[in-house]
C-alpha cells in the first residue's frame, strides 16, 4: 500500500532527485524523494509563502510538515541569528530535510519527526510557518492552528498559507477565533496568505 505523504512511514519505492531553486534571492539545492510532499520541486503555494513570510534575525522560527525542508530552509536564511525547527510526521521528509539542511550549509537548523507538535512540547516560538496537510483533513489542519497558538510566545505570529477552494475562508474563521488579530498578507492565484498574531 502507498501511504500519504502525512503517513510517517513510506513503503514508496526510492525516486531521489536533486532540484535546484532560487528562494529570496539565494540558490538553494533541494534533494527530493517519492512518499513526500511536493517531490517534483517547491511547490507554488509554499513559494507565495516564502516570498511573503517577514520576521527579526533573531527568532526562533518553527516550520510545521516541513517536507523536504524549502519553507524552514528559506527561513533559516532569514533568521540568521535565530534558529529555525523543522518538524514533519513523515520520516523520508525528515532524513530528507536533514540532508537538504547540510547540502545547504546550514547551521542554524534543528529537523525532528513530530506527529504534530509532539517533539517540540515545553518549547517556545517567535514564529510559527505552516503549509499545512490539507489532505489529512479539516481536524488535524485545525489542530496544527489551536496547539500553535499555545507554543507562541506574546506578540508571535503564526504564518499559513493554504488555497481558497481548499478552505481558506473556514481556515481563516478558525485563525480569527484563537488569535483576533489575522491579516491577509497576500493572495496569489487562489493561494491566500495569513498572519496571525498572538
Amino acid at each position: 500500500m502507498s501511504n500519504h505523504y502525512y503517513s510517517k512511514s513510506q513503503d514508496a519505492a526510492h525516486e531521489r532527485k536533486t532540484h535546484q531553486t532560487t528562494l529570496r534571492g539565494k540558490m538553494f539545492k533541494f534533494v527530493t524523494d517519492s512518499g513526500v510532499f511536493s517531490k517534483t520541486g517547491v511547490d507554488f503555494g509554499s513559494r507565495v509563502l516564502i516570498e511573503a513570510m517577514e520576521f527579526p534575525r533573531t527568532s526562533e522560527v518553527l516550520d510545521v510538515g516541513c517536507g523536504y525542508g524549502p519553507i524552514g530552509l528559506a527561513a533559516a536564511t532569514l533568521a540568521d541569528q535565530g534558529r529555525v525547527t523543522m518538524i514533519d510526521i513523515n520520516e523520508r521528509a525528515v532524513q530528507l530535510a536533514t540532508e537538504n539542511a547540510v547540502v545547504n550549509g546550514m547551521q542554524n537548523v534543528d529537523v525532528r519527526q513530530s506527529d504534530v507538535y509532539e517533539a517540540v512540547r515545553g518549547m517556545e516560538f517567535d514564529v510559527i510557518l505552516t503549509n499545512p496537510p490539507i489532505r489529512a483533513g479539516k481536524a488535524t489542519v485545525h489542530r496544527i492552528f489551536e496547539e500553535g497558538c499555545g507554543l507562541l510566545r506574546d506578540g508571535g505570529s503564526m504564518w499559513v498559507v493554504i488555497q481558497k477552494k481548499q478552505g481558506a475562508p473556514s481556515a481563516k474563521e478558525k485563525l480569527e477565533q484563537l488569535f483576533g488579530d489575522v491579516e491577509e498578507v497576500t493572495k496569489e492565484k487562489g493561494y491566500r496568505i495569513f498572519r496571525a498574531t498572538k
